[in-house]
Formats: C-alpha cells, structure tokens, sequence
C-alpha cells in the first residue's frame, strides 16, 4: 500500500485524454539567496535512493507509459524506426602495429561491437562485444585504445548509461582479458606508452556507498597503470589537492619523448598544459599556466609543441612553441585566424596538417605543411560535415566521415599525395534522401544579431503554415551543431514534418564572441535566439503554434524548458530530455559545479537574479497553459541528474492549467545522460516522442 504522504491519487483528470496524475508531496522547504526566499517543494526527490522516491517514478512510468502505448499510430512509427535503423553501421578505422580496428553494428545490436582484421580487405573479426556483457544491452563501450604493437587494448565499459567507467585488458591474439582491472575511472582517456608496457588515465576517488550518481566530483587525479599489476600500485603521475576542481588528461606524443597533461576546470573554454618527458623521475612542466585561453594539443616535432588556440584569435589558430624558448615572444602563428570562420579541429597526418573549418556551420578542409603553406583545399562530396583526418606520420592516406541532414554517414578514404578520396564505406538505408531539401537561412534575434538557421522537409512543400515542424536547439558550452543524418529524424520528415535546427548563440559556430554571447548574464540571447526562431518559421508559413513542437537535450533541455515558461503559447509541444532544469542547485550533484563557466553561480549576486529570471523549474506559473509536454530522464544519469526532471515535472503538473494537454514524465530505467543507451531504448523513446508528437500536432505517420 503506497503511503498517503508520498502519493495520494488524486482525481483531477484531463478532459481530452481522461489522465489521473499522481499526486507528489510537498514540503515546506525554503532557501534564503541573497535576500530572496526560494520555495523548493520537491527538493525530497533529489533523493535517488529514497524509496520513496522509487515509488514516486513508478506511479510517474506507470501513468506515462500507460498513455503512451495507447496512441494511435505508435506501432506503426516504432516499426518504421526498427526497419529504417536496420542497416550495416562501420565506424572510422584506425590502424595499430599493422592491424586494423573498427567499430560495427549489423543492424539492431544494442550496442556496437568492436572488429579487428589484419587488413582492410581480409576479413574481420569480433573482438569486443559489450552486447555479450548484460542481458539488457545497457553495458556500452566508452573508450578503447589499441597498444602500438596492436598485441593488447584497454578498453573501457560504462554500465547502464554511467558516466563511471571500468577498464580492462584484452589480449587480441586469443581474445581473453587479462586480470587487470580499473575502477572508478571518469572523464578520461586511455594512452599507452609505446613499448606497451601500460598506459595512463584518470579518475576519481570511489564515492560513498549510495552517493555514486549524485555526489559532487572532485579531485580528480592522473594515474599510470603498469600491466600485470592491481589498481592498487597504480603510480600517481599528478594531482593538486589544492584545486579541487581541476581534471586532467594525459597523452603520450606519438614520439614517445612526452606525456602531455591538459588541465581542465569544468565546461570553461580555457584550461592549462603541463608536460613531462618520458623518463623515471621527470617533472612536471607547467608550459600553459595563465589560464588564459584554450589551448588543444596537436603534435610535435621534437621540441616543437603545435597548438589550436584561441589565443588572439576568436575563431582560433595554429601557433607553434619551442618548449625550449617557451616565452612567448618566440612564439609562432602557423596558420592564422580566419575571421567569421571557425577553425574547429586541426589534425596532423603523414606530415601534413588538417584543418577543419565551420563556415556558416558547414565543413570546409584545407591541409597545410607543418609551416602552414597552403597544399591544397580538400574536396568534400558535398555541403555538410566531415570529420576524422587523423593518423600517424608515416601514412601515406587517411580517412574521413562526411554526413548531411538526409545522407548517411560514409567514410572515404583520402591519399595524402594526390589529395583524391575515394569511398570505402557507405551504408545502404531504406531513406530516399533525394525526396528532401535542405536550406540555411538567417534569423534576426530580438537584438538585431542574425542567427543561422537550417530547415529540411519534404521538396515541394507548400508554406501555407499547417506543416508540423520541429524546432531543435542547444546553444551552450561552444558546442557547434552541422548538418548529420538521424535515422530518428528520418522517420520524421518521412510522415510529413519540417525539421529546423537553428545555431543559436552559446555555441561554438562562430567561434569564441558567438560563445560568449550566450552565458551567465547573456544567457537569455540564445532562448531570444530560438523564440526568434520559432516566431520566424511561423511568420513564414512553414508552420503556425498550433503545429509546433520544440525538443533539445541536457543544456537543450534547459532551452526547451526556459522557451517554454517564458513563451508558453507559442508551441504546441515539447519534448524537454535529460535537462539543466534547477539552475539554483546545479552545481551541487556530480559535474555540475563545472558548468558555472556557462551559467554563472548562485554565490554571485548578479549570476543568481539571472539564473532565478530564467530557472524552469522556478519560473512555472500556476493556471498557465503550457504545452503539451514529455519530459525525459533516465534513472542512472550522472551528468545532469534526474532530479532536475524529476522536480521540474512535478511542478508543472501542478501547474497546468485545467483544461490543458498531457504533462508526462517518462523515465527510463537503466539508462543515463545519453551515450550508450541500447537501441532498442533508442527505438522505444523515439516512437513514443513522435507519437505523442502525432497527438498534439497532428503529424501523419504513412510515408
């Protein structure tokens, strides 16, 4: 019998759709911020562990699941999503010791297995599959790296969509691991020395019993592993216990000569580089310590450290540094900033350098000598993205990914010398992307700034504002969003919808001043940014509210949720995942801390009254109708815990106005911030979305 304090059914029902929701308990829980009183009634589910909050997302599920699986069409979208995701899936080769490595999924594996073959036209074979590892499908590859003798990998194992990670070892020769395991391993990489004799990587302490989902992440630490050994004599290679928020990575050169240890604080787009050479008892050298701006590792030519930085340059550059002159008026500009395009990835290959550009959030490639003399403007297949261009200094080609909104991601394989690339890989998907366009416009945002703006649908579509249409955004943390094929995405211009993903400010397409634009203070320009979207699609005919939808996830759930409490009549739904929705108590769980850079902090005056102005969860209005709304979490998210969800939903339940359409919280068991998750999760969630989306926006779901 559930307890009359936690869940008391109450009988207030939906006319259009006859819902009973539960009824979650409050308690009188209120903070004092800078003078201000907060109420925080639902503060009791931030408890995870609590049973009764594992009652409370059971009497959630069963209400939502059991609305969901009851709309029309439902099976029908699902079947379309599992005979469109049915396709062959290999990742980007890499090669290690003469032996080559790729990922690949037959179709409707859970989760992709990794193959290994002695070349690239014999025959592969299975070497990790995390499928074989639950019965559930939720155990996920997060990380491997072969040794450079291609005789071991580390690989490293998420359970249940966690961000903590186990490593182990596997001999590739009889494919059985070695006993070698390392636990409590978090934001980090694996790299080997070059005589295979370990490798380095970085965790946590173990948390407190209970507390490993939600407790705070500090002091992190770099280790070095030695094979054959327990975690225990693991070497601790650096910490600082007098920053208890600093991370760290650590890279051996492909030389070997160094381990380069980038320190990170948080999500901030700046950090430092330390270094220390490959040698019993080298220190450490603090080379980038002012903090000042991002510096990214590129490679070496002996004592010539390459960097991508934003350094004077805020669509970013390539300098050179002699660690023996490190002053920094012997520092040197290689390739130099172009203004209005951003300089998003540089890779070294066969002596040659690839930079990766965004113009207008398209990719375009140029590849330069080591001292930056043009060779050639690499020809892509297409306007979209691409990605990869890496490999060792003695290769003579290398490989690439190139995507679009409604072409599937094929990977072609460039020779170095004449700069031609011809197909290795391309998936064959029942999609006809010939029967689909896409156009870039640019929206004025509510400042005057032109925001860039992409729309796909259907050729021939007729502008007379009756197309459903689905406005996805992000706009945080200098994340760029390019064109990408989304089998999810497919399904949905397939029934008819108009999909558009404008780049709002916050992210990364223009460089570090379009970042900035969108943070702490600013924040509000990039919800401007997508309200000015939405009211764009609607004075152009695409679309009108009524056939509007709105959807984004982890700091695109804080979008969604922030656009909708401010502009709640101007969408017709939205789909709220994984989202920063308590922006008062976001830095108490897990990594949150690390996203002030972002945000801001509540500690900070001026920080607080912005994050209290545009809060989700603080900002829902009683009697106000909102959109249809399905907000998702899953239970084992430790980046954005589900609390957020949790709190957020309940509020607005409570808050919706009477006659107002569905509020729902959909949380999946076994699952966390997103990657890994099993397809058949995948598949499952994404039917559920679009059908509640052919609810509330009247979608067709035929092709």
């Amino acid at each position: 019998m559930r307890p009359f304090v936690l869940l008391t059914m109450t009988v207030t029902a939906l006319a259009a759709d006859s819902l009973t929701y539960p009824t979650t308990r409050k308690e009188e829980v209120v903070d004092t911020l800078h003078g201000v009183k907060i109420a925080d009634p639902y503060r009791w589910l931030e408890d995870d562990n609590s049973e009764k909050t594992k009652k409370w997302v059971k009497a959630q599920n069963e209400v939502t699941f059991g609305y969901l699986e009851k709309l029309p069409r439902r099976a029908e979208i699902q079947s379309r999503l599992k005979e469109l995701w049915n396709y062959e899936r290999v990742g980007m080769p890499f090669e290690r010791g003469g032996r080559w490595f790729y990922s690949h999924n037959s179709g409707l594996q859970n989760q992709p297995v990794l193959m290994t073959a002695e070349s690239l036209e014999a025959k592969a074979t299975l070497l990790l599959d995390p499928n074989a590892m639950s019965k559930d499908g939720t155990t996920s590859l997060s990380d491997y790296e072969a040794s450079e003798d291609g005789k071991l990998i580390a690989y490293g194992v998420s359970e249940a969509g966690s961000d903590w990670n186990t490593i182990r070892l596997r001999d590739i020769a009889s494919g059985k691991d070695l006993e070698d395991v390392i636990r409590w391993v978090k934001f980090s990489g694996i790299s080997w020395l070059k005589d295979g004799s370990g490798f380095f990587y970085a965790r946590y302490d173990e948390p407190k019993a209970g507390a490993a989902l939600t407790a705070k992440n500090e002091f992190h630490k770099l280790y070095f592993h030695k094979l054959g050994t327990s975690q225990k004599e693991d070497v601790l290679v650096y910490e600082r216990q007098d920053e208890p928020n600093w991370g760290f990575g650590g890279h051996v050169t492909e030389d070997g000569q160094y381990l380069i240890i980038p320190v990170w604080l948080g999500t901030e787009p700046k950090n430092r580089l330390f270094y220390k050479k490959i040698a019993p008892d080298a220190p450490v050298v603090e080379l980038l310590n002012d903090y000042d701006a991002r510096y990214d590792f590129i490679d070496n030519v002996g004592p010539i450290f390459y960097f991508h930085t934003d350094l004077n340059a805020t669509c970013y550059q390539v300098i050179a540094i002699d660690i023996r002159k490190p002053q920094r008026g012997n520092w040197r500009v290689i390739v130099p900033e172009v203004p209005k395009v951003l300089l998003e990835n540089v890779s070294t290959v066969g002596g040659k350098m690839l930079c990766q550009y965004l113009r207008d959030a398209k990719t375009e490639v140029k590849c330069f000598d080591m001292d930056g003399k043009l060779i050639r403007e690499v020809k892509l297949p297409g306007i979209g993205s691409a990605g990869g261009f890496g490999g060792h200094r003695t290769d003579k080609s290398t490989f690439y990914t190139f995507t679009s909104f409604t072409e599937p991601g094929a990977i072609y394989r460039m020779d170095l010398e004449s700069g031609e690339s011809t197909l290795w890989r391309k998936p064959e998907v029942k999609f006809d992307g010939a029967a689909f366009e896409t156009k870039q416009v640019f929206v004025t945002s509510k400042d005057g700034t032109k925001v860039p703006m992409f729309i796909v649908h259907k050729k021939g579509l007729k502008l007379d504002g009756s197309n459903p249409t689905l406005l996805y955004g992000y706009g945080g943390f200098s994340i760029s969003l390019t064109p990408s094929f989304s089998v999810s995405r497919a399904v949905w211009l397939e029934m008819g919808g108009v999909f558009a993903m404008p780049n709002l400010r916050g992210g990364g397409e223009y460089g570090r001043d379009w970042h900035l634009a969108g943070v702490k203070l600013g924040k509000q320009n990039v919800f401007d940014d997508f309200i000015a979207s939405a009211e764009w699609l609607i004075a152009n005919k695409y679309t009108s509210s009524a056939k509007l939808a709105i959807q984004g996830g982890s700091n695109g759930g804080l979008l969604v949720g922030a656009c909708m409490t401010q502009r709640p009549e101007l969408y017709a739904a939205a789909l709220p995942a994984v989202g920063v929705l308590d922006m008062l108590r976001f830095e108490k769980f897990t990594i949150g801390w690390g996203w002030r850079s972002d945000y801001g902090s509540v500690e900070n005056g001026a920080e607080f009254k912005a994050l209290l102005s545009y809060s989700p969860y603080h900002n829902l209005k009683p009697g106000t109708r909102y959109p249809a709304t399905l907000v998702l979490t899953g239970d084992h998210d430790d980046r954005v815990v589900p609390a957020h969800s949790f709190k957020f939903g309940s509020r607005l339940q409570e808050s919706q106005a009477k006659d107002g359409p569905p509020v729902l919280i959909r949380i999946e068991t076994s699952a966390g911030h997103g990657a890994g998750t099993a397809l058949n999760k995948m598949i499952e969630k994404t039917a559920d979305e679009w059908a509640f989306l052919v609810k509330h926006l009247g979608v067709e779901a035929t092709r």
